[in-house]
């Protein structure tokens, strides 16, 4: 399965903000963009003007790199968001935010939602009690998420469970600790998505 492999600190350089793809180590004094203000490269630190596309260009990518989504995975959910009813740049973050690696980072299973990503791939969890090991599946109302017991064994897995509850998890989803399950209780509004990301850019973007 392709994904990007490398250094992630570059992306929250490029696009000027934390995407908090590192977990821990964004919260620390050790964050690269707390470090180095300014974009990678050779001439991360000359002045550039950005014109209409490159702002929505950049928002675009800091969106899609925030869910760890490829450019056609990104494309086909504002063609799926597009067909919904409603406002589309809400329907598009509404549907990544429903992936099953999202809600297991939200839940606090997880550190990043790369690390999430991981867990669900390597068949860590269960949706509604049966296999889910894709990563990009989607979640509706109703939808229990639960820890299998045997990933228990995991030291790295017993470490996140140590942490379960420091996050507060979003109002759309409801976290069991003692079972280590997580339900969905409503689909997520536009308010309760907590990242800096002006989607109208993007609608704007794929409109020309």
């Amino acid at each position: 399965m392709a994904r990007y492999t490398g250094p992630v600190c570059r992306l929250c350089r490029r696009e000027g903000v934390k995407l908090y793809l590192k977990g821990e180590r964004c919260y620390s004094d050790k964050c690269a963009i707390d470090r180095r203000t300014y974009p990678p490269g050779q001439h991360g630190q000359r002045r550039i003007k950005l014109t209409e596309y490159g702002m929505q260009l950049r928002e675009k990518q800091k969106a899609r790199r925030s869910y760890g989504v490829l450019e056609g995975q990104f494309r086909n959910y504002f063609k799926k968001a597009d067909r919904q009813s409603g406002v589309t740049g809400e329907n598009l973050l509404k549907l990544l935010e429903r992936r099953l690696d999202n809600v297991v980072y939200r839940l606090g299973f997880a550190d990043s939602r790369a690390q999430a990503r991981q867990l669900v791939l390597h068949n860590h969890f269960t949706l509604n009690g049966n296999k889910a090991n894709i990563a990009s599946m989607q979640v509706k109302v109703g939808d229990v998420i639960k820890l299998k017991d045997k990933s228990k064994k995991s030291p790295i897995i017993n470490q996140l469970v140590e942490n379960l509850g420091q996050k507060t998890p979003p109002v759309w989803l409801e976290l069991d600790t003692n079972n280590l399950s997580g339900k969905v209780v409503k689909l997520p509004n536009r308010d309760e998505i907590d990242l800096p990301i002006q989607e109208q850019l993007i609608i704007e973007l794929y409109s020309r």
